[in-house]
């Protein structure tokens, strides 16, 4: 494990590295990056990384600058991907992935309930629970919605058991969306009494979230009642499920 928690802006950096370096995990990325940077891995160390350096983190011995290779062939496509990774890493190609629009929960939205959302890219709902980079999370009441965490989900893949980890971070928010999850993560999300809602076309979560705030001003189904404090006689029973 790192000596810190992960920042999210490298956690988006290694994401991203590790889609250019098609052939290396996540997880492996973070390891190799231990390894180099002495279990220091920030912005700042990032910067001073190079690509002779992440080449050796995998066993590749390569010299860019002088051209001396030692130990297995590389050729020209290889090293292009470790140069871009590298620059990925130095946080020079990052700027793709805009900012999102992060408001902290100042607990001034009433009877409102908080929601992770499993993603990858930008606020769009398209994560795996249990590979997903970060999770997004949304206070979302009947007229209003924000945005108040990103939490990196990187870590996890250092972990002994990374759905528990991946429960943990995400343990205050009573509901979960997630475009797919499988049924040993499901059964411990549910036994952290986080409700999860598989998506599995995804898309905008905005736009979806939006269904879920219908559904709260209109007939919200019994289990959104429950976290919500709506007391039984207050439910409507004929409801139309979220989909």
């Amino acid at each position: 494990m790192t000596d810190q928690p992960i920042s999210n802006e490298v956690a988006l950096r290694i994401a991203l590295a590790a889609r250019v370096l098609s052939d290396v995990s996540v997880r492996d990325l973070i390891a190799a990056l231990q390894t180099q940077l002495d279990n220091d891995i920030t912005e700042a160390s990032l910067g001073t990384l190079t690509v002779t350096q992440l080449k050796r983190s995998f066993g590749n011995i390569y010299d860019v600058d002088e051209g001396e290779w030692e130990g297995e062939d590389a050729d020209n496509q290889d090293i292009a991907a470790f140069k871009e990774a590298v620059r990925v890493l130095w946080g020079e190609q990052t700027a793709c992935e805009h900012p999102l629009p992060i408001e902290p929960d100042q607990g001034d939205m009433p009877n409102s309930i908080r929601i992770a959302v499993a993603s990858n890219t930008g606020e769009q709902l398209d994560g795996h629970f249990g590979s997903c980079h970060r999770y997004l999370i949304y206070q979302l009441s009947a007229d209003d919605l924000k945005l108040i965490d990103v939490r990196s989900a990187l870590e996890a893949d250092l972990s002994d058991n990374k759905n528990q980890f991946r429960v943990n971070l995400i343990r205050d928010c009573p509901v979960l969306y997630v475009a797919s999850i499988g049924g040993p993560a499901a059964a411990k999300v549910i036994q952290a009494n986080i409700y999860p809602m598989k998506v599995e076309s995804g898309g905008a979560i905005r736009e979806i979230l939006a269904d879920l705030q219908r559904a709260i001003t209109t007939s919200p189904p019994p289990w959104l009642a429950k976290i919500l404090g709506i007391g039984v006689e207050k439910r409507v029973k004929n409801y139309q499920a979220v989909g």
